[in-house]
């Protein structure tokens, strides 16, 4: 690679080595990060930026700078027709405007100083990408291999074009970004790419920040970042720098330059595409790297690395945004060993993480919940999937994997909420695994590993209550609320700084209670005291334990599939081609309400103790309907206990055009089931591994849904909640639900104290926003 490239302080253009941190207004974060390391001594192809004062001069000169703001400060970014559109516009705009003749002159100056018609990298740099509080990650324009005169400017233009991408101003406006955005361009010398990958100086799984991850695949790196093709996993402990494991993915394809110079892509036999991508050495090289990276900006970061067949180059750094509390992490997963991958066997099978922890036991395969007196404690349950009725068996379970589910399956939720370790998603399990032999299962890697990896003194407690507070609990304006199932975790869930239970599963409850009986095969055996009987204690468990603060009951919401699998189910339950839109919820109530009323009946037992119990009715479609349940709940006793609140969930995309229907009926609160709403909205089976990749409780329709609920519920005197997967695994989203102005946010215990965080960050920034304004 070139010396330093020659520059005019007054041009527009800068080269990599006149820049460093400081510059991040001027040449974005990424312009920056690259002078900061190319003037820090490491391997970085030389390269120059076109400001981000550059583009805004050209919109200058072309003089539709005031209509491309006006354009901008006008759009409802929470309107997706409208964002389009705008978005379109917008590009169009800038795509005309063209490169002034004067910066034109800059540019090919300075890239005539690289060489003759060199071949480079064209990326964006935006000035708010690539910093600690956000990085943009992948949303701006990046074009490779670009030669000639023409096809750089052409390339520059296309970049600044890309700020107006229309997720790129989603995530402005996720974010409260307001600032006039402005782009910077990065032109740097291509490497000729054999390999490439990245690195992160901490586990961004976990958040350990005694790990370095590397992963690698063949030709350029766009394959690992967009995520075209499994690449290899290297996984070093910074003391040395060691390595403790190596995962060779099944990479499918490279893209290199071809022939003509442009990007080719190019097949690679099993043969090629399972082969290891580094050394050990060259592996170590890369780690050595990190560390200097990580030393000089003094925090954790996510560098790009590219290998020729000369030597290694770094190509790109910026903060890890997305990295947790690594302190919380080990706390929430049970405490785990540093170096306990350091003799780690080989991976059995990969899988979804969904409940958090790692743990080794031996494997017990069951076909179904009635096999559950097979488990023994400690045991690392295997199933296809799991139903309601594998509570009691998930009880002794010391992690739970299973063929199939995603985030929001049974499996997953209940896990989190009994704090086992676990995988869903394997698609082999059952196949795969053996009964009796040793395992590891760690969720972080999303991985089941042979033998037991864990040092004797680091195994996970089973069922441990969550940390206790080691921090000062600052005040809300929204209400925290915390979703609950199973009453054993009542008094340590109860110590968190939450404001109630939001969400308390009925049919996870009475599985447990019952022992996996159907309630009504109970009623037919002359047990429907032992029902009630059972039922309460397990209530007031949770009631007292909450005292004074409500919790909101959910009325059992089994579907008839699940109901079938119970003891005498199949006497009691019809079948159904499609149960999850089917005979569940208040319509069941209607026309079947003997279980219902018995639930009542519970419930008005548990009110004369505690009268912080409230009922809330699920899956409600019509008007009628609801009109017909309230009547049922009217006439019975429970109506004439002071102060009950009666709540719908709202997860039927007819409920957007029912609230005012339903402020008539008495209703006092609604809350809004993400998972379902995101099922119906976007027609896909939020149980369905095949279709994962669809269900997306952040697309801009489902979103739009939840915005026009909390809206019409305030204006009719409701309150409005919400309790999906959704704000626990992403703080993005709770921050959404805030600034939309929901009354209360229901999470899984283990992410209560983030979401308090994160609650609190974004009701500072709506009252600085209305002070500006003022």
């Amino acid at each position: 690679m070139r010396d330093a490239l020659p520059f005019d302080p007054n041009d527009l253009v800068r080269p990599f080595a006149t820049l460093g941190k400081q510059d991040t207004a001027l040449v974005g974060g990424k312009g920056a990060n690259l002078g900061e390391l190319l003037r820090a001594g490491l391997p970085v192809p030389q390269g120059f930026v076109v400001t981000a004062q550059a583009y805004l001069d050209a919109l200058d000169t072309a003089g539709v700078r005031p209509k491309v703001n006006a354009i901008a400060e006008k759009l409802d970014a929470d309107d997706s027709a409208a964002l389009t559109a705008a978005s379109a516009e917008l590009r169009k705009l800038v795509q005309t405007v063209g490169v002034p003749a004067t910066l034109r002159a800059q540019i090919l100056r300075a890239y005539a100083a690289l060489g003759d018609d060199r071949a480079v990298a064209v990326r964006s740099s935006a000035t708010m990408e690539d910093t600690a509080g956000s990085s943009f990650a992948g949303m701006n324009e990046t074009y490779t291999n670009i030669r000639g005169q023409d096809a750089l400017i052409d390339a520059i233009v296309r970049c600044w074009a890309s700020v107006w991408g229309e997720r790129v101003m989603a995530y402005r406006a996720s974010n409260n970004m307001r600032d006039e955005p402005a782009i910077a361009v990065c032109v740097q010398e291509m490497v000729d790419s054999q390999r490439s990958g990245v690195m992160f100086t901490a586990d961004p799984a976990t958040g350990d920040r005694q790990r370095i991850v590397i992963e690698g695949a063949f030709g350029l790196g766009e394959v690992v970042v967009g995520g075209q093709v499994e690449p290899d996993t290297y996984v070093l402990a910074k003391d040395g720098p060691r390595l403790l494991t190596v995962r060779v993915g099944h990479k499918t394809h490279k893209i290199v330059r071809g022939p003509d110079g442009k990007d080719l892509r190019v097949d690679l036999p099993a043969a090629e595409g399972t082969r290891r991508v580094l050394d050990d050495a060259e592996i170590l090289a890369l780690a050595a790297l990190a560390t200097r990276i990580e030393a000089h900006y003094g925090s954790p970061q996510d560098v790009e690395w590219a290998a020729d067949a000369e030597a290694m180059y770094i190509v790109q750094a910026r903060p890890i945004t997305t990295l947790g509390d690594a302190d919380a992490t080990t706390a929430a997963a049970g405490k785990s060993d540093p170096g306990a991958t350091a003799n780690s066997g080989r991976v059995l099978l990969s899988g979804l993480g969904a409940a958090p922890g790692r743990v080794a036991g031996k494997v017990r395969i069951l076909k179904s919940a009635e096999d559950g007196g097979q488990l023994l404690a400690g045991e690392v349950l295997v199933a296809a999937m799991t139903s309601p009725d594998w509570v009691p068996t998930l009880r002794r379970a010391a992690a739970l994997v299973t063929d199939g589910g995603g985030m929001t399956c049974h499996a997953a939720i209940v896990s989190r909420e009994l704090r086992i370790p676990c995988i869903v998603g394997t698609r082999e399990a059952t196949r795969v695994l053996r009964d009796g032999e040793l395992v590891t299962v760690d969720p972080a890697k999303g991985q089941v590993l042979e033998g037991d990896l864990t040092a004797a003194d680091v195994h996970i407690q089973v069922n441990a209550p969550p940390p206790a507070a080691s921090e000062p609990v600052e005040a809300i304006g929204t209400r925290l609320y915390v979703n609950l199932a199973i009453a054993d975790q009542a008094a340590a869930v109860a110590a968190l700084p939450v404001d109630g239970v939001g969400l308390l599963r009925a049919e996870f409850m009475i599985t447990d209670a019952l022992g996996g009986a159907h309630p009504k095969q109970l009623i037919a055996e002359g047990r429907r005291q032992e029902f009630i009987d059972k039922m309460s204690a397990s209530l007031l468990t949770i009631t007292r334990a909450f005292a004074p603060r409500p919790v909101i009951y959910r009325s059992y919401d089994f579907r008839t599939n699940e109901f079938r699998k119970l003891r005498g189910g199949e006497a009691h339950e019809p079948h159904e081609e499609n149960p999850m839109i089917g005979y569940r919820g208040c319509y069941r109530y209607v026309r079947d309400p003997e279980l219902f009323l018995l639930e009542l009946d519970t419930l008005a037992a548990v009110r004369e103790q505690t009268p912080n119990l409230h009922l809330m009715i699920p899956f409600v479609r019509t008007r009628w309907e609801l009109e017909a349940c309230l009547e049922i709940v009217d006439k019975h006793p429970l109506a004439r206990q002071r102060g009950l609140l009666r709540w719908v969930m709202a997860e039927v995309p007819s409920v957007v055009y029912r609230i005012p229907d339903y402020a008539r009926l008495g209703i006092h609160g609604v809350s809004i089931g993400s998972n379902d709403l995101t099922q119906l909205m976007l027609g896909v089976d939020r149980d369905s591994e095949i279709c994962a990749e669809l269900f997306d409780e952040s697309d801009a329709a489902v979103l739009d849904a939840i915005r026009q609920i909390i809206e019409k519920a305030r204006e009719h005197g409701l309150t409005s909640s919400l309790c999906g997967q959704a704000p626990s695994n992403n703080p993005a989203f709770a921050d959404q639900l805030v600034r939309f102005g929901i009354t209360s946010i229901s999470v899984n215990p283990d992410a209560a104290r983030s979401t308090r965080r994160v609650i609190a960050e974004s009701e500072r920034r709506l009252l600085l926003d209305a002070a500006r304004r003022r």
